[in-house]
């Protein structure tokens, strides 16, 4: 589902399974580049070090590698830029920008998602929490469901949170937390079809095997589940 607010499908997110979300990195378009020919369809550049103008420059490099290659490119954090360099999305997280200001900026055609961590915040998206209504984004992440380097403090939800935000959600739900080959099982019996992606593919040495690796993992366990 895309378009929250009367968008279009161009970017249609229930058939797309891996997200990779990068810091920024020197070979940031060939390492992207690479992360799509082993099955990444979607792109987020999460880098909270750089001023405007650097993330500007390094966002434009990750949008013109994920155009060409007809994946959407989704800036972490900050609409206004995403706006500013038509970015195909942009991520908020309970402490950014709200969902509804980050609609607002990038207007009804851009994908919003938004990162979710505990019921309580799940249900202030979904529209179940008092007085609240459903979030205007096109997708929500839930987790980390293991603790991980990437948050530094944050706990694991565990897998139980997983399965309530995929039940709950009228959007995709995209798991972060230890993706990777060995993990994908579990997720996929909690729920999980869709699936963040850092340190397996921003640690390899081979990102285009390493990404081929896991979307086969994930393949099989899908399968497994239905069956």
């Amino acid at each position: 589902m895309t378009g929250a607010v009367g968008g279009t499908d161009r970017w249609a997110l229930s058939g797309r399974r891996l997200y990779l979300c990068t810091p920024d990195r020197p070979d940031l378009d060939v390492f992207v580049g690479r992360c799509i020919a082993g099955g990444v369809d979607v792109v987020q550049l999460r880098e909270k070090h750089l001023d405007d103008a650097a993330l500007v420059r390094r966002a434009t490099v990750v949008q013109r590698v994920c155009t060409a290659e007809g994946v959407p490119f989704v800036l972490n954090d900050r609409p206004d830029l995403a706006a500013a360099i038509g970015a195909d999305g942009v991520h908020v997280g309970q402490d950014d920008r709200s969902a509804e200001e980050a609609r607002s900026i990038v207007g009804p055609d851009t994908l919003v998602g938004l990162s979710t961590h505990t019921v309580a915040e799940l249900a202030g998206a979904v529209g179940d929490a008092p007085g609240s209504a459903p979030a205007p984004v096109d997708y929500l992440s839930a987790g980390p469901v293991v603790p991980t380097p990437t948050k530094p403090g944050r706990p694991g939800t565990g897998t139980g949170y997983l399965a309530e935000a995929v039940d709950r959600s009228p959007w995709p739900v995209w798991v972060t937390g230890g993706v990777d080959p060995d993990s994908v099982g579990g997720l996929v019996d909690a729920g999980a079809r869709h699936f963040v992606v850092v340190r397996w593919l921003v640690g390899s040495d081979d990102p285009e095997r390493a990404a081929t690796r896991l979307c086969s993992a994930i393949d099989r366990a899908v399968a497994d589940a239905t069956g």
